[in-house]
């Protein structure tokens, strides 16, 4: 009988002791509320390692600095990456290990909205642009890249104003 009346209580005193564990618990789990307003970190990395380890970037927010190519098409409305070509357009750079001529790094897919690519339709093969983005996607071993802000910081071939002679 002694046994039985000292499992009891242990039972009462475990049951007890895990309902105020419970509600100590309950009450310090409420989360603290997290601005949502932070300014976004961007890495600065190098185009090339974004292209030799698109896995190492993925959902990643980098920027990057190069030599502008051209405007291009490649990448669009291809379903295991989609950015529809109605609302985008993409863009190459300049590979940076080659000097002596111009090849594009046709490995780095880089969407830009149309409506910015539009404000920089003059852009020239060889103009410094700086852009930051988040890598979306590593679809055919490649890097594909949204970019949220787009910069030219130097333009190859200035336009020079035109003089007028009266």
């Amino acid at each position: 009988m002694r046994k039985i009346w000292i499992i009891t209580v242990a039972l009462a005193i475990s049951i007890s002791s895990a309902s105020v564990v419970n509600s100590q618990t309950t009450f310090v789990a409420n989360p603290v509320p997290v601005a949502t307003n932070a300014p976004i970190q961007y890495t600065t990395v190098n185009a090339l390692d974004v292209v030799a380890n698109p896995t190492r970037y993925l959902k990643q927010n980098i920027r990057i600095v190069g030599k502008f190519d051209k405007f291009s098409t490649l990448g669009l409305d291809y379903s295991p990456a989609m950015r529809s070509s109605e609302n985008y357009i993409s863009f190459l750079i300049q590979r940076p290990d080659v000097t002596n001529h111009n090849i594009p790094l046709s490995e780095l897919k880089i969407f830009l909205k149309k409506e910015v690519a539009e404000k920089n339709i003059d852009l020239d093969a060889g103009d410094k642009v700086e852009f930051t983005g988040k890598v979306f996607s590593n679809a055919l071993g490649d890097a594909w890249m949204d970019v949220d802000d787009f910069k030219v910081l130097t333009k190859k071939n200035p336009k020079k104003e035109e003089q007028t002679f009266d």
